[in-house]
């Protein structure tokens, strides 16, 4: 068959059997009566063989390899494609990704879209002071799209860069909610833990909602943060977390100041005092426990906490005994 044929039958164009003659990847073998060079079946075979390994992203010298070594093993190599394949899904991934991030700003012209690539780039720089001056210009400067804010925010381990995002996070209202709540179901604690302190600086009733269901998060981490969260905007369905990290001794001080805050109404101040008494009355509680219950109690008014203080005045462990004398006397002072 000449070059002609093989090339309408074959679908490779008749410039790259040539090239492919030159380089001595597949050669015709044949002659016609006039002279003419002519493909055989192997040879067209061969042709065949050679686009389908360039399908797979074999360069020619490959290609030529795999077909002209007997011993060739293809494992090694196809293991190698796979991982040249998934950096380069990777990369594409990424720049789309950016380029969509880019569109969602709205750029009314390149200066805005050179602004906004260059905010971008300085949120994933390695240096922590650059981050943390993209997370703060964020809010005044070129537009950030919020996914770029919340993926920073929840993959950053700096404190003061964290900081910062979480700031730039809060200047963008609800937009960011949804977002922090898929983190807040993230399978790495980290980004669980930024997620819910992201969502505890945002001071919308939408974060509060948020911040309640966070309250029964498996992770009693994210417990931790949303608990102290919501005392402090008055929410009293955080008294038993926060009476459970006065118990564990995390963040037990700040745990007592926010109930401490809480109880400047009566009905919190009796709901806060009765979960308190109900700790207490767990005999399985070591004594270190119980003087954190106590000395929790101490800023808890009323007279539900006072009955208590009495009673843990006669308590077997010689601390907590003190502890309650100790308050009940400056309660009785005039």
């Amino acid at each position: 068959m000449l070059i002609g044929d093989v090339a309408r039958r074959s679908g490779v164009s008749a410039r790259m059997l040539r090239h492919y003659d030159a380089l001595g990847l597949a050669r015709p073998t044949g002659r016609t009566g006039s002279g003419y060079r002519e493909y055989s079946s192997d040879d067209i075979r061969r042709i065949f063989h050679i686009e389908s390994l360039r399908s797979l992203g074999l360069s020619l010298r490959e290609v030529g390899d795999a077909l002209d070594d007997p011993g060739f093993q293809p494992s090694a190599l196809v293991d190698d494609l796979i991982r040249q394949t998934r950096e380069r899904i990777a990369g594409e991934t990424a720049l789309l990704t950016r380029l969509r991030r880019i569109g969602a700003a709205e750029p009314s012209d390149w200066e805005d879209v050179l602004q906004t690539v260059a905010l971008l780039q300085a949120l994933g720089s390695e240096n922590a002071g650059r981050r943390q001056r993209a997370a703060l210009s964020s809010v005044e400067g070129a537009p950030v799209p919020v996914e770029a804010l919340v993926e920073a925010a929840l993959s950053e381990a700096d404190p003061n860069v964290g900081g910062a995002l979480r700031w730039a996070l809060a200047q963008s209202g609800d937009d960011v909610l949804a977002l922090l709540a898929e983190g807040l179901g993230s399978p790495l604690a980290d980004v669980r833990g930024r997620a819910v302190q992201a969502i505890a600086e945002i001071p919308s009733q939408e974060a509060t909602a948020l911040l309640r269901e966070a309250l029964t998060n498996s992770d009693p981490a994210v417990r931790r943060y949303a608990a102290p969260a919501l005392g402090a905007r008055g929410v009293a369905d955080a008294v038993p977390a926060l009476v459970d990290m006065i118990v564990e001794g995390v963040n037990d001080v700040d745990a007592a100041d926010t109930l401490s805050a809480l109880a400047a109404r009566p009905e919190p101040a009796d709901r806060i005092a009765r979960t308190l008494v109900g700790f207490l009355a767990r005999g399985s509680l070591e004594p270190p426990a119980r003087r954190r219950l106590t000395q929790a109690l101490a800023d808890i008014p009323g007279t539900v906490a006072s009955d208590a203080l009495a009673e843990l005045s006669q308590d077997g462990d010689r601390v907590v005994a003190l502890t309650a004398t100790y308050v009940l006397t400056l309660r009785e002072a005039p």
